[in-house]
C-alpha cells in the first residue's frame, strides 16, 4: 500500500544509500539525512534499522514532528527508549533510576494496546514528567533524557541506533537550546549511532551551518531522485511479478506523470494496477493509466480547488508558471511576460510563500510542485 513505509521487496533502488547508511550507523556515526518529501526517506531509515536489528543492535525510532511541545518530545523519546528494553518491569526500573531531576510516571500504553506491534515489538509504556514545568526543570530533564541511549547501550551491553525523523521540527522546541543540549549529549556517546533525518532541506541545511550546534557533527547524506529509467524498469517488473503484463512504456509513463517522486510513483502505479485488477484483466495499458489519472484527479477536485482558492493571485500565476515551465527560468523576462507574473520581487515573494506552504519545493535545477496530481490538475483545470 502506498502512503506507508514500504517493505524491502517494494523498495526501489537506493542500494548504495542503504549500504552507506548501515555502514555509518554500525560505526556509531551521527548521520544527517536530508531529503525532500516523498523521496522515500522514512522507508530507507526503516530498512536500515531493520538491518541493524538483525545484527543484534537495539534500535529506536522517533518522529520529532509528532510532538506538540518540548516536554512531550522528551516523554516520547524516553518512552521509545524504554520500549527497547523488552522486559517491562526492568524498563520501568531502568528509567526511574536514570531520571532523577523530576517525577517519572510510567504506566501501560492504553492507546496502543489494541494496535498491532510496530516492527514486532510490543507497545511501550506511557511516560510522563508532570513536574517539569519551568525552563530550568525542562533543561535538567533534557540532559538526562538525551543521555538515555548511552545508558541503554551500557546496561544491555549492546550497540544502540537512534533515528530521529523529521528532525528539523526540533528547532521549534524551546528556542535553540534543544540543539545545544542534544549535540552535547550525542558527541559523547561512542556506542550509539544516530540518523537525524529531515524533509525540509532548507531548514536542515541551516541547522548544519557554521555557528549552529550541529555544524560538522557528522556525515551528511542527501537523497536524490532515483534514475528514471531504473525506476521505470522496477515498476514494470512489479506489474509482471503480480501476474499482470504491462504495455511497453507503461513504467516510464507512470514515472513521468508522477514526477519521478517515489511516493507518487507508488500511488499512481498501485491505483492503475488496482483498476485493471478490478476489471479482471491481466494486461495493463497506457489507456488504463490515463483513465486512472482522470479518476484520481476527479476524486481530488474539491481539495485542489480549496488549495487554489487559498492562494493569492500572484501565487496562482507563479504556480501555473512552475507547472508549465517545468520550474525553470521563472525570473527571466520572457517567462514573466508570457505568464504575466510581474516583477522579479513579486515572483520571489510568491515562490517563497508556495515553498513555505509545502505546495512547491526547491530542487537543484529549479522548482517543482510537491504533489504530482496537483501539478496535473493545475495544468488541465486552471488558466
Amino acid at each position: 500500500m502506498y502512503g506507508e513505509v514500504v517493505p524491502a521487496a517494494a523498495f526501489a533502488d537506493r542500494v548504495v544509500e542503504l549500504d552507506r547508511l548501515v555502514r555509518d550507523l554500525a560505526a556509531a556515526q551521527k548521520v544527517f539525512l536530508i531529503s525532500p518529501r516523498r523521496y522515500g526517506k522514512s522507508s530507507l531509515i526503516r530498512l536500515a534499522l531493520a538491518a541493524m536489528a538483525r545484527r543484534g543492535v537495539l534500535t529506536v525510532d522517533v518522529t520529532v514532528s509528532s510532538f506538540s511541545s518540548y516536554v512531550a518530545f522528551l516523554e516520547g523519546y524516553a518512552r521509545a527508549l524504554a520500549a527497547a528494553e523488552t522486559r517491562a518491569e526492568r524498563a520501568r526500573t531502568w528509567l526511574r533510576d536514570a531520571i532523577s531531576s523530576t517525577l517519572v510516571e510510567i504506566g501501560p500504553d492504553l492507546r496502543a494496546a489494541s494496535l498491532p506491534p510496530a516492527g514486532g515489538r510490543p507497545p511501550g509504556p506511557t511516560v510522563s514528567f508532570p513536574n517539569a514545568r519551568t525552563d530550568r526543570d525542562v533543561s535538567r530533564l533534557a540532559e538526562e533524557v538525551f543521555a538515555l541511549p548511552a545508558r541503554l547501550a551500557d546496561t544491555r551491553r549492546r550497540p544502540v541506533v537512534v533515528a530521529l525523523d523529521e528532525f528539523q521540527a526540533i528547532a521549534g522546541f524551546n528556542g535553540g537550546s534543544v540543539e545545544h543540549a542534544l549535540r552535547a549529549a550525542v558527541q559523547r556517546q561512542r556506542d550509539v549511532g544516530y540518523v537525524f533525518a529531515g524533509s525540509e532541506p532548507s531548514l536542515m541545511e541551516r541547522m548544519l551551518a557554521a555557528r549552529r550546534p550541529f555544524y560538522k557533527a557528522g556525515p551528511v547524506m542527501r537523497l536524490d531522485k532515483i534514475p528514471a529509467d531504473e525506476f521505470a524498469t522496477f515498476v514494470d517488473r512489479r506489474f509482471l511479478r503480480s501476474g499482470m503484463k504491462p504495455e511497453p512504456g507503461l513504467g516510464a509513463a507512470i514515472v513521468e506523470l508522477a514526477g519521478n517522486l517515489p511516493y507518487d510513483v507508488q500511488r499512481l502505479a498501485h491505483e492503475t494496477w488496482d483498476e485493471v485488477r478490478g476489471r479482471n484483466r491481466r494486461r495493463a495499458t497506457l489507456d488504463d493509466l490515463h483513465q486512472t489519472l482522470w479518476r484520481m484527479l476527479a476524486e481530488q477536485q474539491t481539495m485542489f480547488e480549496a488549495t487554489w482558492q487559498r492562494l493569492t493571485l500572484p501565487q496562482r500565476a507563479v504556480l501555473r508558471a512552475v507547472v508549465l515551465e517545468q520550474g525553470t527560468e521563472l525570473l527571466s523576462a520572457d517567462v514573466r511576460t508570457r505568464h504575466r507574473l510581474g516583477g522579479p520581487s513579486t515572483v520571489q515573494t510568491a515562490l517563497a510563500a508556495l515553498v513555505r506552504d509545502d505546495v512547491v519545493t526547491r530542487e537543484p535545477d529549479g522548482y517543482a510542485v510537491v504533489d504530482s496530481l496537483l501539478r496535473e490538475w493545475v495544468a488541465r483545470q486552471t488558466f
